[in-house]
């Protein structure tokens, strides 16, 4: 499999960086609010995250992330984009920042560059216990499928199945989440 192949099965964030001016962080919040509703309209996406600053601070950072580069580049490059683009280039004070990343490190990957990344030992234990606990209850749920359809409970196509769905959920739903609200832990 190709680099290009890998980026585009495991899917990309495009890391977004700016930094509001004070006296229009009102206007910025309700644009954010109309181009996360405009992104979510493209093909591939998968949802969005946004750490606001903290005190005395008015830099966002903001996850987007999409199925594949290429729908990653397509939303990047869209018209509707530009237009939204101009319409806050009043708000920021300088150009944004992006950065497009993919796979596994992206979960624990701060979008700040002056946060440090976690220590390997706090990704391990956070990916074992998730992986741990779905591979406790993932498989009895399957076993219903594996019964009702005995073709799919076959020696190795019961395990692709199982592996797929739990790979799936650690990427796609519990990771992305579990990192977000445990990131204080994880940054410490």
């Amino acid at each position: 499999m190709t680099a290009s192949n890998a980026v585009t099965k495991t899917g990309v964030s495009v890391l977004i960086q700016h930094r509001v001016r004070a006296e229009h962080l009102t206007n910025y919040e309700q644009w954010l609010i109309d181009i996360i509703q405009a992104a979510a309209q493209f093909a591939g996406h998968h949802g969005v995250n946004i750490l606001k600053p903290v005190s005395h601070h008015n830099q966002y950072e903001i996850s987007v992330r999409f199925a594949s580069q290429a729908e990653a580049e397509a939303w990047l490059s869209s018209e509707i984009r530009q237009r939204f683009l101009q319409r806050a280039e009043p708000y920021l004070h300088a150009p944004e920042s992006i950065e497009i990343s993919s796979g596994i490190d992206n979960w624990f990957q701060p979008i700040n560059p002056h946060i440090p990344t976690p220590v390997r030992w706090k990704q391990w234990l956070l990916t074992t216990l998730v992986i741990w606990v779905l591979t406790m209850v993932v498989p009895p749920i399957l076993a219903y499928l594996f019964e009702a359809i005995p073709v799919l409970g076959v020696w190795g196509i019961r395990h692709g199945i199982t592996a797929a769905i739990i790979v799936g959920l650690v990427v796609y739903v519990i990771m992305p989440r579990l990192a977000r609200a445990l990131s204080g832990w994880l940054m410490r």
